[in-house]
């Protein structure tokens, strides 16, 4: 095969190559913003204020700094998220049963209340026990929640760094491909490989 077929081969390609990574480099970006705009606006949108503290003495002095540095503030990113769902709503969902025990809890006190109706204080248990259900189910589906918004916006981050690895990628692609077509000018004719 004659060098400057072979040249040309390689060259070609690599523009390919760097025009692929630029477009790359175009939808990652755009994922990134994408992800950005999506977990700010729909975590602002609840309008839950971070806490100044978490109400566990035994905190790190890194998540401590961190609500303090927070507190008050309206939740708008996926790191806020993470924090409150993982040092507050766990601090004090850490404490409770889990849905699956509350559930079974206030099943067996509404079974025990549909045996005595008129006894008040087996009326008062299952009430209780309803509402330990109820917050405890909240609570935790809240936290889902916010870890959901806190992973999207982790992918968004990583969209956007991956971004620009493509773009350096496609701009050495185009250099190198530039360099190929100067390399092919001066390949002598009779070239073989």
């Amino acid at each position: 095969m004659k060098r400057k077929n072979f040249d040309k081969i390689v060259t070609g390609v690599g523009f390919g190559l760097a025009i692929f990574l630029l477009v790359a480099a175009g939808l990652l970006n755009w994922g990134s913003n994408f992800a950005a705009d999506a977990v700010g606006s729909q975590l602002s949108a609840q309008k839950i204020t971070m806490p100044a503290e978490t109400g566990n003495a035994k905190e790190s002095a890194e998540v401590t700094e961190f609500f303090k540095s927070n507190g008050d503030q309206t939740m708008s990113t996926g790191k806020q998220a993470q924090m409150y769902a993982d040092h507050y709503l766990g601090f004090h969902l850490s404490g409770m049963p889990t849905y699956s025990e509350a559930s079974g809890a206030s099943r067996a006190a509404a079974a025990a209340l549909a045996a005595n109706p008129t006894d008040e204080k087996l009326k008062a248990d299952a009430a209780t026990k309803a509402g330990l259900v109820d917050t405890v189910f909240k609570g935790t589906m809240l936290r889902g929640t916010l870890l959901t918004a806190y992973a999207f916006g982790t992918l968004g981050e990583i969209a956007g760094i991956a971004a620009l690895v493509s773009l350096a990628g496609a701009a050495l692609m185009f250099l190198l491909s530039i360099l190929g077509l100067l390399h092919i000018r001066r390949t002598p004719e009779d070239a073989t490989i």
